[in-house]
């Protein structure tokens, strides 16, 4: 196995949708491998971790032909879509979990997803989108700071994915608090739009992390033999603090729901205020533009035609009925 070592930090390149291959040394560190150390390894070795871009041609071949992975979760390796699931196989294991995508241009709600094999000296791991959370357990291993088996590894990916989670969910709420300040002084359309956009973010990551939860108490029941004692209770407070997400999420949606409503009905608010100073302006009117419409006929025996103090006299009678209109409304209080 010395022939494949490369233990350097220097960078790692993609050939052929490997990302990364290393026999893990039990110690947190590992040996990097090609392709052809991959082929080459024996059980014997140590554990193996294999890491591929599913989209890949070269490493979906390998996959399906020469990893010894059944055909069901070959596939479950490869497929584009993929709910977050815990499916055992005697004491292999198949999982897939889902993180927040963090890569420049996207958005967090954009979840990727992790399929992951598990045997007890094996682990195979595919994805296509980069994703944080195995490109920092790689950088581990690398600094001899890595996982030592698979149950470990399980749980320093589990604990990656949901820890990165955190500030989104946390930058939700902040959001919220803003917007709710924001409705009180002002109902802008920039301000409808954020909201709608928080309140889409933590409806669809709230969907997306629901299963994850689901997947997490599941793996805590597994009899796995290569899961200890202690990866069961890590998994226990992963599976915790994603079930505590959750209720987050929902949470923040439901707030975010209050603050629409409150939206809403500040925008209904201020439409009938117009509405009913309109209402009054027309109803103080209406007399007044009745009298001038009714003197502005074109007939004959109009009163005051030929009367230089007539003008005068139909401006004071508008407004005396104006006066009278708004003491008539402030009687019956309707303004």
């Amino acid at each position: 196995m010395n022939s494949h070592t490369d233990v350097a930090k220097g960078a790692i390149t993609e050939a052929d949708g490997l990302i990364c291959a290393f026999v893990l040394d039990g110690e947190g560190g590992g040996t990097r491998l090609d392709w052809e150390g991959v082929r080459a390894w024996k059980p014997d070795d140590g554990v193996l971790w294999v890491h591929v871009d599913r989209k890949d041609a070269y490493a979906a071949d390998w996959i399906r032909r020469e990893s010894g992975v059944g055909d069901v979760f070959a596939e479950g390796l490869l497929a584009d879509d993929a709910r977050p699931r815990v499916v055992p196989e005697r004491n292999d294991l198949f999982v897939v979990m889902r993180g927040v995508n963090l890569n420049p241009g996207a958005h967090p709600e954009d979840m990727v997803s992790m399929r992951m094999w598990f045997e007890p000296g094996r682990i195979i791991t595919s994805r296509h989108v980069r994703l944080m959370a195995a490109t920092e357990i790689r950088d581990m291993v690398i600094n001899g700071d890595g996982p030592g088996d698979p149950g470990e590894f399980l749980v320093r990916m589990a604990d990656r994915l949901i820890e990165r989670m955190g500030p989104t969910i946390d930058g939700i709420d902040e959001s919220l608090d803003e917007l709710e300040d924001a409705v009180q002084t002002h109902t802008s359309p920039e301000l409808r739009s954020r909201l709608v956009r928080t309140r889409q973010s933590a409806i669809m990551l709230r969907r997306y992390l629901s299963p994850q939860r689901d997947a997490m108490s599941r793996l805590q029941a597994e009899r796995i033999t290569w899961l200890s004692d202690l990866d069961r209770a890590f998994l226990r407070e992963i599976g915790d603090r994603t079930t505590r997400y959750v209720e987050d999420l929902e949470a923040a949606r439901e707030r975010a729901a209050a603050v629409q409503d409150e939206f809403n009905y500040l925008i209904s608010e201020r439409m009938n205020r117009t509405m009913y100073v309109l209402t009054v302006v027309a109803a103080i009117l209406l007399p007044p533009s009745l009298l001038t419409g009714l003197l502005g006929i074109n007939v004959g025996g109009l009163p005051g035609v030929e009367d230089n103090t007539a003008f005068w006299v139909v401006v004071g009678l508008i407004v005396g009925i104006a006066v009278v209109e708004i003491w008539l409304l402030r009687k019956l209080k309707w303004i």
